[in-house]
């Protein structure tokens, strides 16, 4: 499949690297060096300053959509109302009300679009997840997660620290990994209570959040996100009746990623313990990719879709509200 980049950062650089055999034929950015040199990669790859250039192609099957959150929405919608298959990466937008319409033209028409909650496909979560349907843990009680970096000189003076651009902080940067992966293993929450705050930056977004979200069932997932951590963490424990899974470090300064599983025996005590390592490259942009790719030959709805960005959106505004963080209007 033919596919075009719009946003040629960091994620879209990691994106373009992660295509699963599908061919790069157009990128785009308002930095055209940025997108020159993502270009120069790929033979044949057209360059060009605005979106629309892009997602107007008729040679154009998949639209991978990696800008700062203002224009997240748009730029989706407007490759929907063109018949393209969209990856937008995470939050899809700044808001619920600026997603909304994007749902609705993606329910009216034939486009797929995935969200890049790329977290899933970690080789740890892919294994928790297969010991998680297993039955291995029993019923589920409880999660407890945090995730968090430190910052660095300038960080808030930069884009995600402009509530205009970003939507939010701390809470709507890594708060919406921990949020979506609480609701992949727990399910839909039915009480959301949260503090969002900035305790060390001077900007006007939270440099933290706190959250406590409870199922129908009174399961619980116990989430903190930071970027006054100083020492990059991730850490995501889940809890069932029968043991315990722990997922902690993503690679990189977050630490080797690891998976334990705490097999709870018969006559308790300590448990039975596996720990699985991945110190190699992490693959999760490929994994989510290639999953997409099948998606579309199935015509299937994607694991990771813009109800669940929906749903994500919805907890971060009632904490920005309850925190008496107005950013959206």
């Amino acid at each position: 499949m033919n596919v075009a980049i719009v946003g040629c950062g960091l994620i879209g650089q990691k994106r373009a690297k992660a295509l699963a055999g599908s061919r790069l034929v157009a990128c785009a950015d308002l930095q055209p060096d940025r997108a020159k040199a993502l270009a120069s990669q790929w033979p044949g790859c057209d360059v060009e300053t605005h979106w629309k250039h892009v997602v107007e192609r008729d040679d154009v099957d998949i639209v991978i959509i990696a800008v700062t959150h203002e224009s997240l929405a748009e730029i989706t919608l407007d490759a929907i109302s063109f018949g393209k298959h969209v990856l937008v990466e995470k939050p899809a937008a700044r808001h619920v009300e600026e997603l909304t319409p994007v749902v609705a033209a993606a329910n009216e028409g034939r486009s797929l679009i995935r969200v890049g909650f790329n977290h899933r496909y970690h080789r740890a979560f892919r294994k928790a997840r297969e010991i998680f349907e297993s039955g291995a843990l029993g019923d589920l009680m409880f999660l407890r997660a945090r995730y968090g970096h430190g910052g660095r000189i300038g960080y808030d003076k930069e884009w995600r620290s402009n509530p205009g651009l970003s939507g939010g902080g701390e809470l709507i940067d890594q708060g919406v990994h921990l949020i979506d992966l609480s609701r992949w293993f727990l399910g839909d929450f039915v009480q959301t209570n949260g503090f969002a705050h900035t305790y060390y930056w001077d900007m006007p977004v939270d440099d933290n959040a706190f959250m406590t979200l409870k199922t129908d069932k009174n399961q619980v997932a116990f989430l903190h996100v930071s970027c006054s951590e100083w020492k990059n963490l991730f850490s995501f424990e889940i809890y069932g009746q029968k043991g315990k899974l722990h997922i902690e470090g993503l690679g990189g300064s977050y630490g080797v990623e690891r998976l334990s599983h705490y097999k709870m025996l018969p006559q308790m005590g300590p448990p039975e313990t596996t720990i699985w390592e991945y110190p190699m490259a992490d693959n999760s942009w490929e994994i989510e990719f290639s999953e997409f790719i099948e998606d579309i030959k199935l015509q299937r709805k994607p694991a990771a879709n813009l109800d669940d960005a929906h749903a994500v959106l919805k907890i971060v505004q009632n904490i920005y509200k309850e925190s008496g963080y107005d950013h959206h209007t």
